[in-house]
């Protein structure tokens, strides 16, 4: 008889879990330094239970799409306000498309043009939260449009 430990049971994987939290990845792409309503939103969906990783300033589209198949979120939200949404935006849920991960539920906030939202939209921004948008709404739409069993 061998004192060696039994193997492990594989780890059933947390999505996959009935009743697993939602996990969301926030980040601040590219140049823009003010992250302060970044922190609150990741604050307000950590204290509504959801599992929120933040990763912090000046990320690139490539870090944050690493972050989120690493971390296996279930959303990203993006906070840009610099005026480079149209392009970060883009480039995440084109490389989330490339990494066969789009089934990750996209969404973003900050100062964005009203004529740009319809953009957005067709290029895979599920919703854009704008100046004026309170936690509360940004939770409620969270729990109701993504799907931590997906």
């Amino acid at each position: 008889m061998s004192d060696a430990p039994e193997p492990a049971e594989p780890r059933e994987h947390l999505s996959e879990r009935p009743g697993s939290p939602i996990r969301v990845v926030v980040a601040k792409p590219g140049l823009d330094g003010h992250d302060r309503g970044a922190k609150v939103v990741a604050r307000a969906l950590r204290d509504a239970g959801m599992e929120v990783v933040y990763t912090g300033l000046h990320q690139t589209p490539e870090q944050i799409v690493e972050a989120a198949i690493q971390e296996d979120a279930d959303a990203v939200g993006l906070s840009v306000l610099s005026g480079a949404h149209m392009t970060l935006f883009a480039k995440v849920v084109d490389l989330l498309k490339q990494r066969d991960a789009s089934d990750i539920v996209v969404f973003g906030g900050g100062i964005i043009p009203d004529d740009d939202l319809p953009e957005l939209k067709r290029m895979g921004v599920a919703t854009v939260f704008t100046p004026g948008a309170t936690t509360t709404e940004i939770v409620e739409w969270v729990r109701a449009n993504v799907d931590p069993n997906r």
